[in-house]
């Protein structure tokens, strides 16, 4: 008894054109989205993320995620980065989406590889310019945290305990290198919870 046929998925807006095929085009080692008419590659590559540790008289900005994914989990103010904007501008850019917060760039903080979902995290050190924040529309509330109170289990990705982790160790520091993905305990954070020794 043959099986039924499953009805083909209908076209999504984000899928390639009918005429692009995945094949390894001349001079490449991988497969990739090629156009069958003009040979045009369409290369798919990580997103970039930016966002920052913000501060204000030594307390944390903190965002509970309103949109999945993670949503209603706690979160460091940070998103993709737009089209002709530097990292700097994408961390401010969503500290105001997020938080309504105006903030200043101090120095860079980390650099993420999160190779697993294809994504490179740019994390700041930063301070909020004045106490005025709110919640923005991606996010359920906001809140100044003091560090002791930080929802270490609350918070919605493993990199955002790598941030703050990162930023404990360099809190009272003006020069230090930048950090990279961490070793050790403080690399299996999942699920979320407090480094020990912080």
């Amino acid at each position: 008894m043959s099986s039924p046929t499953q009805p083909e998925r209908p076209r999504l807006p984000w899928d390639p054109p009918e005429h692009f095929e995945k094949r390894i085009p001349d001079g490449d080692s991988r497969e990739r989205l090629v156009c069958g008419r003009c040979e045009f590659i369409h290369y798919q590559n990580p997103k970039v993320v930016a966002g920052a540790v913000i501060t204000w008289k030594d307390k944390i900005l903190m965002a509970r995620r309103a949109i999945e994914p993670r949503k209603g989990f706690w979160t460091l103010p940070a998103g993709y980065m737009e089209l002709g904007e530097t990292t700097e501008q994408a961390a401010q850019r969503e500290a105001k989406e997020e938080a309504c917060a105006d903030i200043e760039i101090d120095r860079l903080l980390a650099m993420y590889s999160v190779a697993r979902i294809g994504q490179v995290q740019i994390m700041y050190r930063a301070r909020l310019l004045n106490e005025n924040i709110a919640a923005g529309i991606e996010s359920e509330e906001v809140a100044l945290v003091d560090w002791n109170d930080i929802p270490w289990d609350q918070l919605a990705f493993p990199t955002m305990v790598w941030a703050l982790a990162h930023f404990h160790e360099t809190r009272d520091r003006k020069d230090f290198s930048t950090f990279s993905n961490p070793t050790g305990d403080l690399a299996k954070m999942w699920p979320p919870r407090k480094p020990q020794g912080l």
